[in-house]
């Protein structure tokens, strides 16, 4: 069992999903270059979290164009477990992966914080140990984190069940208070039809540790682990 782990001109998160995953989790775990075009070898990519490019143009816009996006794609279209976090998910919407889009948070602010997500569906592979409506406690850090989707994208993703995370309270109710940015329907991750592409806005990696004030992070983690061993991974 093997994990990628992109790396793109300004991302700042890669450290930390490495550590999560090798040191934490105790996978092999390996930096992909952005200019790798293939990821043979491969049995989960984790794109983290960053400012990939300086954010120029539209978050996300300038990263899906590096080669190793191509692979991620094709990866993906095989079935491959892929998760995108913060700035990862912006790519996977720019690239196309994910439908939707962000914009700025609400507040006009950067948000940097712990946060509750209600999890809606055990259906991909880093939710499959999480049984629906769970509360996690994990940290987001972003400034353009506002999930937008027109009306007919936003009752597909509810119909097909492809809305894995939404802020909540700490009861689990996802009320406008909870919402950090102004999510649609307070959004704060998503699935293809598939589903085997996730992205979120908040960091999973962020949160392995007890001693970082949550390890629920850690859960998704060691659910996709869980799933690639039940595939022979």
């Amino acid at each position: 069992m093997r994990i990628a782990v992109p790396v793109f001109p300004g991302s700042n998160c890669d450290h930390d999903a490495y550590h999560a995953l090798k040191h934490v989790v105790g996978v092999d775990t390996a930096f992909v270059w952005h200019k790798r075009s293939s990821l043979e070898g491969f049995d989960a990519v984790v794109i983290p979290g960053g400012f990939t490019y300086g954010d120029y143009l539209r978050c996300g816009a300038m990263a899906k164009l590096s080669p190793v996006m191509d692979a991620v794609r094709r990866f993906a279209e095989g079935g491959g477990p892929v998760i995108g976090i913060c700035n990862g998910f912006q790519i996977l919407l720019e690239s196309g992966l994910l439908p939707g889009a962000m914009m700025v948070n609400e507040s006009l602010r950067f948000v940097c914080e712990y946060v509750h997500l209600r999890a809606e569906t055990g259906r991909t592979p880093f939710t499959g140990g999480i049984a629906p409506g769970t509360v996690l406690k994990i940290p987001v850090a972003h400034y353009q984190g506002n999930y937008f989707a027109d009306d007919a994208t936003l009752a597909a993703l509810e119909e097909r069940r492809q809305v894995v995370f939404r802020y909540c309270d700490p009861s689990g109710d996802p009320t406008a208070g909870s919402n950090p940015n102004g999510s649609a329907r307070n959004i704060a991750g998503i699935c293809n039809e598939r589903g085997n592409v996730l992205g979120m806005m908040p960091h999973p990696e962020r949160c392995s540790e007890e001693e970082l004030g949550s390890a629920d992070g850690r859960r998704l983690f060691d659910s996709m682990v869980a799933w690639l061993k039940e595939k022979g991974k």
